[in-house]
């Protein structure tokens, strides 16, 4: 990761007021958002649970009510604002932990995890990094487990929205418009997962993929 065409590894005023400005993009929706495809995983009590890029929490702490005190859940992160602010929205979850790791470097836990979540993280990864993302996951499953990326939905530029080509080719980095015109599902196909479904969201502009091991 770290490509200078990527804007996922976010610091300073951003990092600081991420949230908030995640809220004024959305229209107050992001969290709601997060919350609902969380759900949408099909995750339940007892699960042990894995995200790539845990950001601020959010995701942390929905799967961590849903999977209660005989689940698991470890989120990983490379930006020092964001987990700071990910540890204190998430201090009274005993089911909860952080670490800082980069997700394209082999990661390994102690538990072989119903779901690896990631939430608008994947459109920011140049190709290599996807798949070394993928095989991460691919290794951490269960076999059966389900690899779920909450992300852009697949759009041709011709196709999208005002508001579609505006948050996604002009406001995003590059690697976002990439991500929206590829074949997501074939390629994730491509590290022996198989293609679950899609669920989508805010008038399809973004979509929870889901696989299974």
């Amino acid at each position: 990761m770290g490509s200078q065409r990527s804007k996922v590894e976010i610091k300073g005023f951003e990092a600081k007021y991420y949230d908030i400005l995640m809220g004024l993009l959305t229209f107050g929706q992001y969290n709601k958002w997060i919350r609902r495809a969380v759900r949408g995983t099909g995750v339940g009590r007892g699960f042990n649970v894995i995200e790539f890029g845990s950001g601020t929490g959010v995701a942390a702490c929905e799967f961590s009510k849903i999977i209660g005190e005989s689940g698991r859940y470890i989120g990983f992160d490379i930006g020092e604002e964001m987990m700071a602010k990910a540890i204190k929205k998430c201090r009274k979850r005993k089911n909860v932990e952080f670490a800082k790791e980069r997700i394209e470097h082999p990661i390994r836990v102690p538990f072989k995890a119903d779901i690896v979540f990631m939430s608008f993280v994947m459109h920011g990864l140049e190709n290599q990094d996807k798949e070394k993302v993928i095989k991460n996951a691919y290794h951490n499953l269960k076999e059966g487990g389900i690899f779920a990326v909450f992300d852009y939905s697949q759009i041709k530029y011709q196709d999208a929205s005002w508001f579609a080509k505006l948050l996604i080719w002009k406001l995003e980095c590059p690697l976002a418009g990439e991500f929206a015109e590829m074949n997501f599902p074939e390629f994730v196909k491509n590290y022996g997962f198989e293609y679950s479904k899609v669920k989508k969201y805010f008038r399809g502009l973004f979509s929870l993929y889901l696989f299974r091991k």
